[in-house]
Parts: structure tokens; C-alpha cells; sequence
């Protein structure tokens, strides 16, 4: 009973003490605003928000569309804590000098596709726009990603090239169409001689095939095919294609290559300024790739049928698969290509060789596994 009376008088009294102190500030915030400012607690400080300035190789279209829904993802994941500002194509550098400008911290990041660095290196290609093995983009990354690729991909950029960077992998792209040709494409001896846009090492493919090849970015295809400084083109897909208004200078549209079969988006940033990101920043950049990268593989099913549909009914394109056999002389093409390259670097040939390893492991599962889907369809809405 006593240790209670004791426990109460001290309860009462420090509760006192804390009610005369409530109506003190009460009285204060009647009477004097200002010394009930002085009183108040200290505002929390707000941690400073990380700013990345990434540039994307993209001056407008579906393509920077996808860029802006990753950088989306990795504005509302953190929270306002890590912010990536978007520039557009050119903004700081050319495309061609972006990868340099985040190895120097002149940028802090970019977006783009490894065939713009290829110049530095032929493997850079074997990244997006390599040889055909029986695989899809997707199937690209998941090499990438568990097949051993990403470890061959650190070695160049850091161990063969130098380059202070991290890179991440995002969208695959479905097999780019051949293109854009003055005339409908029935074999490969109508491609010899022709003035063709393309990059990487599709360029030493379709050379390989007797076309003059010319590496142009995105936004100068048209105009070039246009004034007749090509003869033919093909870019990527047939949104950014309408976009660039290629239907105006041709109608003749060629869906299915071997010349880019397996393509997917490159994310760099500056490592010295990545490994200074606290560590769910660092987790955020990678794990919205990868999320963004599901979410292109939708939405270009979605945008690249709609707009196939708009290029043949409101435009007039003509629209045809690419022979069979020119997609065989473009295999034959690879051959040469590859076994040229893999004599000259022995790196070349290491990448070449693990990836043809992985895909012939899972491609003896893939395609077996796979029902005819083009059977399907036919079933359900006639030839194609």
C-alpha cells in the first residue's frame, strides 16, 4: 500500500508538471505566437535527394517512351529519395560519345544500345546484335543474366576496355524487320549493291551479303532514304518506323531478319558515382530494369500490331515476310562474319562460344517444347 501511494504521488506529480507545461504552451499560442515558435521542437531535416543525370539516345518516339517508363519506375520506387533527371538525344553529347561521357562522370548515366559503342570493340555487338542461334531477345538476357554473359560483359568494359561503369540489361526487342525497299524482296542477289542503313555487326553481315552498308542514327534514316543517299533501311520495329515516316519514301516493308534477330536496351551509369548510392538505391536502378523490361515486352505487342495495322490500311504498305532462303544467306553471312572476328580476338570467340553453348542447351528444350503457334493462329483466322 505504500510503494502504490508512493507510485501514485509521483505519476500525479509528474503529470502535473506536464499539464502545467500543455497550458503554458497553450496560453503562449494565444498570446504570443512568437514565443511559442521558439518553444517548438526543431524541424526534422530532410535527407538530400540523389540527382542523376542520365541522357537517352533517343530524340522522341516509342523508344524514349520506354526510357521515361524506367526512369518512372526508379523516381516512384525511391520515394523522392533518388530522382533520374531524363535528357533527350544530344543533349550533352552525341550518341556516339555517350558511353565515354559516363565513363568520364560527364554524365551520370544513359540509355541506350551496346552496337552505339561498337566501334571500341566488335564484342560489344555480340550484346544486342549478334548472330542468330535459335534465340530470342529474351533469351539473350536470360544468357545475360544466369548463362554467364554478365560476367563476360564486366570483362570487357572493365578488365579489356577500362570503362568506369555499371551496366544493366532491359526490353527485349523482337527480331527487327529487314526494311524498307524500293522493290518487294524476293532473293538475295536484289539486296547486292544496295546503299543500306543498319549498325553493329549487322553491317559486316549485310556487307558480307554485297550491300554498301551505312551506320546512321535514328532520326537521319528518312531523310537519307529520301534525298537517295540509301537505297533502303530498316531500324527497329513498326512504330518507331511510322514515326520516322519511313511510309512516305517506300512501300515496300520486309518483316523477319537474321541481321538483328536479338536486341535488347543497354542502362549504364558512372561507377565511381554508382557505388556511392546507398545500397537500396543501387537496388532500385537494377531491380526497375528489370521491371521495365517486362512492361516493354507488353506494351510493344500491343503498339508495334496496332500501328503494322495502320501502316498498311491508312498508309498503303506493302507488307511481306522476308524470304526464307535470303534468311539462310544471312546465316551463311554469320558464318563468315564470326569465324573472321573469332581469328582475330580470342575474347570474340570466348562470348561466342558460351553463348552458343547456352543456347544449344536451352533451345534443345525451347523448341521442342514449343507448339506451333503459327498453326494455332491459322486455325482460328486463316493464313497469314
Amino acid at each position: 500500500m505504500t510503494e502504490t501511494k508512493s507510485s501514485r504521488r509521483k505519476f500525479l506529480k509528474s503529470g502535473a508538471v506536464v499539464g502545467a507545461g500543455a497550458l503554458a504552451l497553450a496560453a503562449c499560442g494565444k498570446e504570443e505566437p512568437k514565443k511559442a515558435e521558439k518553444m517548438a521542437a526543431p524541424a526534422v531535416m530532410k535527407k538530400k535527394t540523389e540527382v542523376l543525370k542520365v541522357q537517352a539516345a533517343w530524340g522522341g518516339g516509342i523508344f524514349l517512351e520506354f526510357a521515361q517508363d524506367y526512369v518512372n519506375r526508379v523516381n516512384a520506387m525511391s520515394g523522392g529519395s533518388l530522382k533520374i533527371d531524363l535528357l533527350g538525344v544530344g543533349a550533352v553529347v552525341k550518341t556516339a560519345e555517350m558511353q565515354t561521357a559516363v565513363h568520364k562522370g560527364v554524365l551520370d548515366g544513359a540509355h541506350m544500345v551496346t552496337a552505339y559503342w561498337y566501334s571500341k570493340s566488335p564484342v560489344a555487338s555480340l550484346f544486342g546484335t549478334g548472330p542468330c542461334f535459335g534465340w530470342s531477345a529474351n533469351e539473350l538476357m536470360g544468357w545475360i543474366q544466369y548463362g554467364g554473359g554478365k560476367d563476360l560483359y564486366y570483362e570487357l568494359m572493365h578488365d579489356r576496355l577500362k570503362l568506369d561503369l555499371v551496366g544493366y540489361f532491359s526490353g527485349p526487342m523482337p527480331a527487327q524487320p529487314l526494311g524498307w525497299f524500293k522493290e518487294r524482296i524476293n532473293q538475295s542477289s536484289q539486296m547486292s549493291g544496295l546503299k543500306y542503313r543498319t549498325v553493329g555487326l549487322a553491317a559486316d553481315v549485310l556487307q558480307e551479303m554485297g550491300m554498301s552498308v551505312v551506320q546512321l542514327p535514328g532520326g537521319e534514316i528518312q531523310p537519307a532514304m529520301k534525298s537517295g543517299l540509301i537505297d533502303a533501311a530498316e531500324f527497329n520495329n513498326p512504330t518507331s518506323d511510322k514515326d520516322f515516316g519511313m511510309q512516305d519514301v517506300s512501300k515496300h516493308y520486309h518483316l523477319a531478319s537474321f541481321h538483328q534477330s536479338q536486341e535488347c536496351f543497354e542502362i549504364v551509369y558512372n561507377k565511381t558515382r554508382f557505388d556511392k548510392l546507398a545500397g537500396e538505391h543501387q537496388a532500385i536502378l537494377e531491380y526497375a530494369a528489370e521491371a521495365a523490361s517486362s512492361d516493354m515486352a507488353w506494351k510493344a505487342m500491343e503498339r508495334y500490331s496496332q500501328d503494322l495495322v495502320k501502316l498498311k490500311k491508312d498508309h498503303g504498305v506493302n507488307v511481306y515476310r522476308t524470304p526464307d532462303a535470303v534468311m539462310q544467306d544471312q546465316l551463311k553471312a554469320w558464318d563468315i562474319v564470326v569465324a573472321r572476328i573469332s581469328g582475330e580476338d580470342p575474347f570474340f570467340k570466348k562470348v561466342i562460344d558460351s553463348q552458343k553453348a547456352w543456347a544449344q542447351r536451352h533451345g534443345a528444350y525451347a523448341l521442342n517444347n514449343a507448339p506451333d503457334y503459327r498453326g494455332a493462329y491459322e486455325h482460328y483466322f486463316g493464313s497469314l
